[in-house]
């Protein structure tokens, strides 16, 4: 019976632990299945940018927080989309506001797609973790913010697997949120600043240059943050070096 009672407690607990990412999966490929994905253009909001405009204007403080619900949904669901919307919220509500929009709404799915992974996978790869793995897991714990601002800094790694890899090692959810909010901040401002700037492109129908944050003007500052950010967890690493 007492065996019985734990079978079924360890079934209950394995569901509400991959339930999330059950739900996670559905909305995905709902997202995909419904097509939504051919509203997240250039070329739509192109065709509606006055609507929005007049709808931005109509709807005073309710615009930003619904376009933060919307941005969150997105990035949350890590479908294509997230530098689309940051430079449709410059469009918007102009670089700042635009930029500090996308920025929370960037941070809350980010934060919701940490909590599923660690929730659903965290205690298990951990348990299951070779030597490898446990090492990364104890650089990450020791240097956590270090690693996540440089992930967040250098725009070359896929924004879901920021998401998952901290969650796998452990790192808490207060790091997660404040490095990934300061470490995308620089990223948001630059495609806010290109939304704000591109009503005479997307009048003419004509897209944002996307490329702007590999120009070296912009990279090579991001980089140089980045570097700086892993300063603290090499002096670490030359102390453990040198010491005897």
């Amino acid at each position: 019976m007492d065996e019985a009672r734990e079978s079924g407690r360890g079934q209950a607990g394995m569901l509400r632990r991959v339930l999330p990412l059950l739900l996670l999966a559905a909305a995905v490929g709902g997202f995909f299945a419904a097509g939504l994905g051919r509203f997240l253009t250039f070329e739509t909001l192109a065709g509606h940018r006055q609507e929005l405009l007049d709808w931005v204007a109509r709807a005073g403080i309710l615009a930003p927080v619904a376009y933060i619900v919307l941005y969150a949904v997105v990035a949350a669901l890590s479908v294509p989309g997230g530098v689309f919307l940051t430079v449709a919220g410059g469009f918007l509500f102009g670089t700042w506001l635009g930029g500090l929009s996308a920025l929370i709404g960037a941070t809350i799915g980010a934060s919701i797609l940490f909590l599923i992974a660690r929730t659903s996978f965290g205690d298990l790869l951990r348990r299951r973790a070779g030597p490898f793995l446990r090492r990364v897991e104890a650089g990450f714990q020791e240097n956590g913010a270090s690693y996540l601002l440089f992930l967040r800094l250098v725009p070359l790694f896929p924004f879901w697997l920021v998401n998952l890899v901290p969650a796998f090692f452990g790192v808490s959810l207060r790091l997660f949120v404040l490095c990934s909010f300061f470490g995308m901040a620089p990223g948001a401002f630059v495609y806010a600043g290109v939304g704000a700037g591109a009503d005479a492109l997307l009048a003419a129908g004509r897209a944002p240059d996307l490329h702007i944050i590999f120009a070296p003007r912009v990279l090579l500052p991001l980089i140089a943050l980045a570097v700086l950010s892993l300063l603290p967890a090499l002096y670490k690493w030359r102390q453990g070096r040198v010491s005897p």
